[in-house]
């Protein structure tokens, strides 16, 4: 491809880009298409030149004139915040090239939006997280990730009962719903619980009822992304571990899960390196169902924690 094609092809993409987001920065531009801010510039002008009506400067973002779209197809709210989910779970669990096809087809299906639902589902992509391996869906889900969904860009409260491990009957909740984001295995939606004053996570499959309320948020939130850094900054073991080569293969689904690092390979066994947040109830018990394959190098704390839980086991026996 020649450079005059490249340059052609990355303009078509800018105006396509302004067509789906309410706002776009020089910087973001850049960093999407691998060029530099001022070839951004350059680019922006080009399109001006050709009578594309674009405000705004370098350094506050450029957006297109209200009411310059492409007129063809209108799509519902709800067809339009679907979007969100399914871009993000495609850049997830599909390779590169075809996630980097999708992302531009929907491109082209954002331009056609109106104003307010641009601005509503750029909401709803910057709080929807898919994070982790793989995933369990539940029947549950596709009623509950809706409504939640509808209450991000909205900026409703929503009405839970919601079942914990340790409860016989749910309990209800009030929640304001800041983001949604896939880990272990499971869905969760972060929220600002009304009832505890406080952050907290919900596992969608334990809600049993949901319906989104007139109420509108009592606050404004963070981003999803600060909370889920927060965990980052909780202090981490170091965890090294010796497996059986054939049964090695049967740990990669969910080592991850637990501060999985690297791993080096010998004629007879698996080394494994681990960075765990949990060591003691989280990964001694996954542990166990391979120990009898296994050796623990490191910390010798973690020995005493597995032979503590062998222990207790072999008393119940």
């Amino acid at each position: 491809m020649t450079d005059i094609q490249k340059r052609f092809d990355r303009i078509l993409a800018i105006y396509m880009h302004l067509q789906a987001k309410p706002v776009v920065t020089a910087a973001a531009l850049a960093e999407r298409y691998e060029v530099s801010q001022r070839t951004i510039y350059r680019d922006i002008r080009s399109l001006m030149q050709a009578g594309v009506p674009i405000y705004g400067e370098a350094g506050s973002g450029y957006s297109l004139v209200e009411g310059y779209k492409m007129p063809p197809l209108q799509f519902t709210r709800e067809e339009a915040l679907s979007f969100v989910a399914a871009e993000k779970l495609v850049e997830k669990y599909t390779d590169r090239n075809l996630a980097h096809h999708f992302t531009t087809a929907l491109l082209k299906m954002k331009a056609i939006l109106r104003g307010n639902e641009k601005e509503q589902v750029a909401l709803v992509g910057d709080n929807f997280l898919v994070r982790g391996g793989r995933h369990q869906f539940n029947e549950k889900l596709t009623h509950g990730t809706n409504i939640l969904i509808e209450s991000i860009a909205a900026k409703k409260c929503v009405e839970i009962y919601y079942s914990k491990p340790s409860d016989k009957t749910p309990e209800r909740r009030e929640i304001e719903a800041v983001g949604i984001f896939v880990e272990s295995k499971f869905w969760y939606v972060l929220a600002f619980c009304r009832l505890r004053q406080d952050y907290r996570q919900f596992r969608l499959d334990r809600i049993n009822n949901i319906r989104i309320l007139a109420e509108d948020f009592g606050k404004e939130h963070p981003e999803l992304s600060f909370f889920l850094s927060k965990r980052h900054e909780v202090p981490t073991t170091k965890v090294v571990v010796q497996v059986d080569k054939e049964m090695a293969r049967y740990m990669e689904w969910d080592r991850h899960y637990f501060g999985f690092q690297e791993e080096i390979v010998t004629d007879n066994y698996v080394e494994m390196h681990f960075d765990c947040m949990n060591m003691e109830n989280g990964f001694a018990r996954w542990y166990l169902m391979f120990a009898d394959k296994g050796r623990i190098i490191e910390p010798e704390s973690l020995k005493d924690v597995v032979r503590g839980l062998l222990s207790s086991a072999l008393e119940q026996v």
